[in-house]
Order: structure tokens, then C-alpha cells, then sequence
């Protein structure tokens, strides 16, 4: 398939120690009916044999870039600075994609030209097997910020994004280690409708040891930085701010459970005080209150 040059595409694949999964990652990209303009292979500070083989590939379409070990959001921001594409599609070194992604990405783009941001369905797999994912990680279309607060619904191997937008937007906060998906996915659709194409495409794969979300105790954690980042530095209507702060509540709730579990000897739990914090010092105080009361008793 030709490459319209306005719907040119560069894959962004940031990788850390994977070779053994970069291999058919990469192959995979190279294998798209719809090729792509290049694929940016970022090797954020690997110890094996990444960059070795790497070079060693014989497409022209590959560039490899090297840069100090500084986490998967900074990766990304590096590829899509040098990026020459008019849109990005980032793709995790353990995941892959089949053959036609791409292509039906483009295809829709075509025909949808006022749609910016779009993805595809996943493929599941699980220490070597198939999975169906429960009901809720089933990516809705349009306007999708309110069920983005709950859990991220935007996977990074599957999205295609304008350039333009994700400069916009700022591209991935690296002071998020992980989660950082998740916070820029509530920026892009606090602004931008997202298209979820049903064609399941990308094949996600999970249950390995070097996962970042198996590092860390309560991802949650992560997750209500991002919404209280949202909270101050973002435009909100009131609806928007109380849903945000419904779900501050409900994570906070979870991590204040987990946390008693873990540490019960503990004299304060952070997350409680947290929460109180927030009651205290938001200038729509009185009005969270209620929203703290309506929540508890949900």
C-alpha cells in the first residue's frame, strides 16, 4: 500500500533489556501492509545485546537511538521530537502487531479525516496464552474522558496520534516512571474524541517479570498524581471536577485498605490524610464534601 505523504507514519518503539521480544516486535512492523515512513527503535539504556543487533538490521526504514536509562515516557518524547511522520504509532517492545494495523488505521483516517487520535482492539496474552479481557477494559469511541478516570483506555501499542496533538498535548510526563499513559490519555480526552477501531490488531503481551506495573506496590498510587495534576493545571467544568474528585476518592479508598494491610502497626495511613487534604485546601471544599459523602455511601 503507497503512503499518502500526509498520512505518513512514524512508529515509535522505546525498549529496555527486551531482545527477546524486540526481535518479532520489530519484524512485525516491517511485515504492515501499510508501511511506515521509519521506526524509531529508542534503547533506553540497555545492558544486552539490543544495540548490536539492532545496527545490524538491513531496513533503511530503522534508525536506533541510545539514550541513558531514563524511563518509557522520556523514550517516546525523544522518538517523537525526531520524528519526521505527520502521525505517531508507538508500540512497546514486548507487544506486536499484525499485518494489516496500520492499514486500518490509515484507511479510517481517510475516510474520518476529522478524527485525530484513534486505536485498535488487542489480542490478550498471558505467559504464553490467550486471554479475553474482562468487559471493562473494552475500549469505548468518542468522548471518552469520563470512563478514562477509572483505568487507562488508550493502549500505547495500538494508538496512531497527529504529531501535531501530541505536541500539543506536551507528550508523556516523565516524572511518571509508570502510569504515565494513563496521565497523558486524560489530557488528550479531556480535548479530543477518540476513535477504537473493533479489529483486534494488536497483540499485547503481559505476565513477565521486567513489567513495570509488577515494581510497584499500588499502582493506584500513580494514577491519583495524574488526576490531581489534572485538577490544577487543567480547565475543568464543575461536572469534570467533581467525577475527578469521585475518583480520587475511590482510589484513595483502595490504596487506604491496602496500605492498613500492609503496614498495620502504622499510626497515620497516608492515603486517609490525603484525601483529607484535599477536603481541606480545594477551593471547592464545601461542594467535595458532599462529593466525599455521596461517594462513601456509594
Amino acid at each position: 500500500m503507497l503512503i499518502p505523504s500526509e498520512y505518513s507514519v512514524s512508529v515509535v518503539i522505546p525498549t529496555y533489556n527486551r531482545l527477546s521480544f524486540l526481535k518479532e516486535t520489530i519484524s512485525s512492523v516491517l511485515e504492515q501492509t501499510f508501511s511506515p515512513l521509519e521506526i524509531l527503535v529508542v534503547d533506553d539504556g540497555s545492558t544486552d545485546e539490543t544495540e548490536t543487533w539492532v545496527k545490524s538490521l538491513p531496513s533503511k526504514l530503522i534508525h536506533y537511538i541510545k539514550i541513558s536509562n531514563s524511563g518509557p515516557a522520556l523514550a517516546r518524547n525523544k522518538a517523537a521530537h525526531l520524528a519526521k511522520g505527520n502521525y505517531l504509532a508507538f508500540l512497546d517492545s514486548d507487544d506486536y502487531w499484525l499485518p494489516e494495523k496500520l492499514q486500518s488505521q490509515i484507511e479510517f483516517l481517510q475516510a474520518n479525516p476529522s478524527y485525530q487520535v484513534l486505536q485498535n482492539e488487542e489480542i490478550w496474552i498471558r505467559r504464553g496464552k490467550r486471554v479475553n479481557p474482562m468487559k471493562k477494559h473494552y475500549k469505548p469511541s468518542g468522548d471518552i474522558f469520563f470512563p478514562s478516570l477509572k483505568l487507562c483506555l488508550i493502549s500505547p501499542s495500538g494508538v496512531l496520534i497527529k504529531k501535531e496533538v501530541f505536541e500539543k498535548l506536551g507528550g508523556f510526563d516523565p516524572n511518571f516512571l509508570v502510569c504515565e499513559d494513563y496521565e497523558l490519555w486524560l489530557r488528550l480526552t479531556l480535548q479530543y474524541p477518540v476513535k477504537t477501531l473493533s479489529d483486534a490488531f494488536v497483540v499485547k503481551r503481559g505476565g513477565h517479570e521486567d513489567q513495570l506495573s509488577r515494581r510497584f506496590w499500588g499502582m493506584d498510587r500513580f494514577r491519583v498524581f495524574a488526576l490531581e495534576k489534572l485538577l490544577f493545571t487543567q480547565k475543568l467544568n464543575r461536572l469534570q471536577i467533581e467525577k475527578v474528585y469521585q475518583e480520587i476518592y475511590s482510589k484513595l479508598k483502595i490504596l487506604a485498605k491496602g496500605f492498613q494491610n500492609r503496614e498495620p502497626l502504622c499510626n497515620e495511613n497516608p492515603y486517609e490524610s490525603r484525601w483529607l487534604w484535599h477536603v481541606k485546601n480545594h477551593p471547592l471544599a464545601g461542594e467535595i464534601e458532599k462529593i466525599m459523602n455521596y461517594a462513601r455511601s456509594a
